[in-house]
């Protein structure tokens, strides 16, 4: 596709149009997170799973790793994810992580009394598994 000059500055103009300033019925996508990652998969064919999880106060994962790096969106409450021999990382509503590929891991609510929800993002080959179980 190629642009005129006058579609480019009409383009340009538009994206530089202020959020209050658009025309109703225009949503503007907001960013959360933006990560170089690395670990993807790379068959001619990828997974992509969306998965929601609730955690009551104290709830916590299982310890594992992930083949693939895993990115979480913390809807409500807060998330803490703790790493082997890296420092634990804690996300509130609103905020996102990308949990790294081949590392162990646990994650848990922080909260005595606070529900924490989220929402996972993972890509893979297909048919891997979403997390392997690992012990202590």
């Amino acid at each position: 596709m190629r642009f005129t000059p006058r579609v480019g500055s009409m383009l340009l103009a538009m994206l530089s149009v202020p959020a209050c300033a658009q025309a109703p019925g225009f949503a503007k996508p907001n960013l959360v997170l933006q990560q170089i990652v690395e670990g993807l998969p790379k068959d001619d064919k990828q997974a992509v799973r969306v998965l929601t999880a609730t955690f009551k106060p104290g709830d916590k994962t299982v310890y594992h790793s992930h083949r693939f790096p895993v990115t979480v969106y913390v809807l409500e409450g807060a998330f803490t994810l703790e790493l082997k021999d890296r420092p634990s990382l804690t996300v509130k509503a609103g905020e996102a992580m990308v949990e790294p590929p081949n590392v162990a891991m646990t994650g848990y609510n922080p909260s005595a009394s606070e529900l924490t929800k989220v929402v996972i993002f993972y890509v893979s080959a297909p048919d891997t598994p979403f997390l392997d179980p690992l012990h202590h």
